[in-house]
Order: C-alpha cells, then sequence, then structure tokens
C-alpha cells in the first residue's frame, strides 16, 4: 500500500475514534443532571393532619399523626413526639379547619368539657337535640360517639274500640350524627384498649333546625328508637341523592370544591323518603288502615209532642210534626200529617166533596187547615 494512502487512513481514523468520543461525551452532558436528593427534616416529630379535617371533627386515631417538621420551623403551640399524649387528644374536637399535612396545634382542639366543646363539635348551621333511650331503644348501647343512626318513630292509633287500634313503626329521620351518650363524648376503653359498652339513658344528635322541631313532637306522639347505620351506607344515599337532583354541583366546580360539597352533603341528616310498616305487614291478625273514629257528632234528641187541645198530642200520642204539616179533623179527632216540601208546593184548599185538592191531586179528609 502507498504510505500516503497509508497516512490518509491513519487520520481518518483517528477523526473518527475522535468524533466518536466527542459525540459520547456531548450526549452525557446533556442527560439530566442528578438531582440532590431533597433533604429530610431532621427536627423533632409534630403531630399533623394526615387528612383535611373540617369544623366539628371528632379526632380518631386515623386522622392524626406524628412527622418530621424542621427544627427552626417549629412552635411551641405544635404537639412534639414524646411530650403528647395521642391517647388524650382521641375524642377531642377540631375548632378550625385544618387541611392534610398542616400541623394540629393546641388551639384548634377542643377537648371534652372544655367551654364550648358542643358547640364546636357542630357543624354549620346545625343543632343538638338530646333524646330518651333504653337498652332496647339504644342498640343496647352499641352506639358511640361519632356513629349514625336512623330514627324510628313507634306509635298505635286508637280506634272506636282497643280491637282495632293500629299499630305501626316509621323510619321518620335518616343519617343522624351521634355527638355524645349521656355525658360521653368519646368512647370508653379499658387498661387493655378494648372498648366497653355501657347502658345510657340518653343521646345528643346533630341535626337541623326543622329537623329538631320534628325530633321534639316525635317525643310525644310514640317511642323513640335509634338504629345504627353502616359506614357504607352515606355515600350510597349520596349517590341516590345526586341522582335525585338533590345536590347540586356547578359546572365549573373544582375538583377540590366538589369533593367538599359532597362530604358536606353525605354528613346532612334526612328527612325525606321516610318508609314505614303497619302491624298488619307483620301479622294477618293486625291492621294495615287506620281505624274509624268514634263519632263525636251530637245524637238527635227526642222532643216530647206538644199536648192538643183535648188534653193529649192526637191519635197514639204521636210526635208533633217539625215541618210543614196539615191538621186533620174526623168528627172529635184531629191528627196532624206531615206533608214533604214537593207535595207542599201548591196550596191545598178544602173541595166541595170534604177531600182536599191540592193541583192534580185530591187528599181524603173531612176537612183541613195548612199549618206552616
Amino acid at each position: 500500500m502507498d504510505r500516503k494512502k497509508l497516512v490518509l487512513l491513519l487520520g481518518a481514523l483517528i477523526i473518527a475514534i475522535g468524533t466518536a468520543i466527542a459525540a459520547r461525551s456531548m450526549f452525557a452532558g446533556g442527560a439530566a443532571p442528578d438531582a440532590d436528593a431533597a433533604a429530610v427534616p431532621t427536627g423533632p416529630r409534630v403531630l399533623v393532619a394526615k387528612r383535611a379535617l373540617t369544623a366539628g371533627t371528632i379526632i380518631t386515631a386515623d386522622a392524626l399523626g406524628f412527622q418530621p417538621w424542621p427544627k427552626e420551623l417549629v412552635q411551641d403551640a405544635y404537639f412534639i413526639d414524646g411530650e403528647a399524649d395521642m391517647n388524650k387528644l382521641l375524642g377531642t374536637v377540631v375548632r378550625y379547619p385544618i387541611t392534610a399535612g398542616e400541623p394540629v396545634t393546641q388551639g384548634s382542639l377542643v377537648a371534652p368539657g372544655d367551654r364550648g366543646f358542643l358547640a364546636a363539635a357542630l357543624g354549620p348551621g346545625m343543632r343538638a337535640v338530646t333524646v330518651p333511650v333504653s337498652a332496647m331503644t339504644g342498640v343496647a348501647g352499641f352506639v358511640f360517639p361519632g356513629d349514625r343512626v336512623d330514627l324510628v318513630l313507634t306509635q298505635e292509633i286508637d280506634g272506636a274500640d282497643d280491637s282495632s287500634s293500629l299499630k305501626t313503626a316509621e323510619t321518620v329521620l335518616r343519617n343522624l350524627r351521634v355527638l355524645a351518650t349521656d355525658q360521653t363524648v368519646e368512647k370508653t376503653t379499658d387498661e387493655n384498649g378494648k372498648t366497653v359498652v355501657t347502658e345510657f339513658r340518653t343521646v345528643t344528635l346533630e341535626v337541623t333546625p326543622k329537623i329538631a322541631e320534628k325530633v321534639a313532637v316525635a317525643q310525644t306522639i310514640g317511642t323513640i328508637s335509634l338504629v345504627l347505620r353502616s359506614l357504607a351506607d352515606s355515600p350510597a344515599d349520596l349517590e341516590r341523592a345526586v341522582a335525585a337532583g338533590d345536590v347540586q354541583i356547578p359546572a365549573n366546580a373544582t375538583p377540590e370544591q366538589e369533593d367538599k360539597m359532597l362530604k358536606a352533603a353525605m354528613g346532612r341528616p334526612i328527612d325525606k323518603g321516610t318508609t314505614f310498616v303497619t302491624g298488619g305487614d307483620v301479622s294477618r291478625f293486625q291492621r294495615t288502615t287506620v281505624p274509624p273514629k268514634t263519632s263525636t257528632q251530637p245524637q238527635p234528641q227526642y222532643i216530647a209532642p206538644a199536648p192538643s187541645a183535648r188534653g193529649g198530642t192526637g191519635r197514639g200520642d204521636a210526635p208533633a210534626p217539625t215541618g210543614p204539616s196539615v191538621r186533620v179533623t174526623r168528627g172529635k179527632d184531629t191528627t196532624e200529617t206531615p206533608v214533604s216540601a214537593k207535595a207542599n208546593a201548591g196550596a191545598i184548599l178544602t173541595s166541595p166533596s170534604g177531600g182536599l185538592r191540592r193541583t192534580g191531586q185530591v187528599l181524603p179528609s173531612a176537612g183541613a187547615t195548612v199549618i206552616k
């Protein structure tokens, strides 16, 4: 091979190798730079909200948790891990809204027994009403603060006698939040952390002003019973409310606003679409309709007949007519015969033959006078 060609070939090879190295360096430099690992806070662990907590939310174990927080951002009002007892915060109520991941301050929670605790537990526009219960009507004590219940009214509608009364039960209210049982606003646990079921005599419920009036009236009608709801019932009721148009969501609402509106609607009490059963639905020997009531209309009283001129009341002492009548005299006997309004349309005249004549009609009588 010619020496000149060999030199050119070697030069081209060197250039190719250099180009390849330069291209490799170029592509390697154009790649995304190595991101520095996010600095993990090395400060103390503070108590934060695991989810968005609205005002009136009762704190449960899954609502709060400890998370590392930068030391320079820690405030005196924060709950610090190792210094705060999480068990003492269970059952407290959120006074102000707390967003997810936001530290919980001591002023944002109200403990049972503190002033304004029940008012803080109520949602906006809601009221608290207390109803009496027993072991039978209160689900045997298996109702705790934070649960949701339905309210059933049992009553007996009397008829003319005891055997015809109508027995009925009606679900008048649904999805009511339990605020307290007696004076307890949190679940009672034993030394092993297990929930203790206790019997209580009153239950405080969260209702709207209108529903509070219905509860007050229901207590005077019959017996009130509580029915514990499943946690899966509220979403199902919400879907039915949205489908029926009871919950209106603006078309331009953001996902956050939509979620907030749906949660608010899911927590509202329901007083529509009530259901009922009667004794006839349970037993064939019971009624299914409202029994007739005993008549309260005054009964007609007997009016003694007026005495006649001869000291009697006429033939057979018959009662004196109260409407238009004809007095007929036959010899020494005089009787009064009632005449209907239709029959009395024409004048009564004495006929030459001794009878009574009306237009187109002759009444047999010896003589007559018209009494009005």
